[in-house]
């Protein structure tokens, strides 16, 4: 396993630190807030894990340049669906490079069904990134990723976040795009106050970020 500088740039490229000017407060809330998104959806109801894809594969390209890999690195990929009561709320990807894969992030490979929150979170050999934020469209293989789970029209462009996660130089990028369904969901709970998602994230233990 060769070295690799600690230092990672999720906010590369269309990815931004700060949400583009026209997202929603809605979105900003759930597009930067820290902790564990699992958790946070939790909240709102019964969360499973469907995966979709586990394997060794090449990052997309905008991962590549944010991880620092070289061209045609290979990497572990592993592709989830977040489901409330049955309902996919969000899709998402991680990634991390091969010889990490076999080394400091080897948990990864063995998680099934569960959460890759249970590796990030309450482990204080983990940082994280800041969180960096974007628009994605069907020019991203992301929307494809999150198309085969959406229910009904398609919209023209998703909303999606992404933050990196290092253990001992090595980094896990994970990337997550929040569907319809869940944008849905949230309006009808600000309309009835039940807003409860926002208020307790304040209190979601999150890794040390740098």
């Amino acid at each position: 396993m060769h070295a690799r500088s600690i230092s990672y740039n999720p906010a590369s490229g269309s990815w931004r630190a700060a949400p583009i000017p026209g997202f929603t407060s809605l979105q900003k809330t759930w597009l930067t807030m820290g902790g564990s998104l699992t958790a946070h959806l939790r909240a709102l109801g019964r969360v499973d894990v469907h995966v979709t894809r586990e394997a060794v594969g090449l990052p997309w390209p905008d991962e590549r340049d944010a991880l620092g890999l070289v061209s045609r690195e290979r990497a572990w990929i592993r592709e989830i669906a977040l489901a409330v009561d049955g309902v996919p709320y969000v899709a998402a990807h991680s990634v991390t490079p091969l010889d990490a894969s076999l080394g400091v992030w080897q948990a990864v490979r063995r998680l099934c069904t569960r959460p890759l929150a249970e590796l990030l979170y309450g482990n204080v050999g983990v940082i994280r990134s800041e969180l960096s934020s974007r628009r994605i469209n069907a020019r991203h293989p992301l929307y494809d990723l999150a198309a085969a789970r959406i229910a009904g029209p398609l919209p023209y462009s998703l909303f999606a976040r992404r933050s990196v996660f290092v253990k001992q130089q090595m980094p896990l990028m994970v990337t997550e795009c929040m569907l319809p369904a869940l944008w849905e969901r949230l309006a009808r709970d600000r309309k009835t106050g039940r807003c409860v998602v926002e208020r307790a994230c304040l209190y979601v233990d999150r890794p040390s970020e740098f």
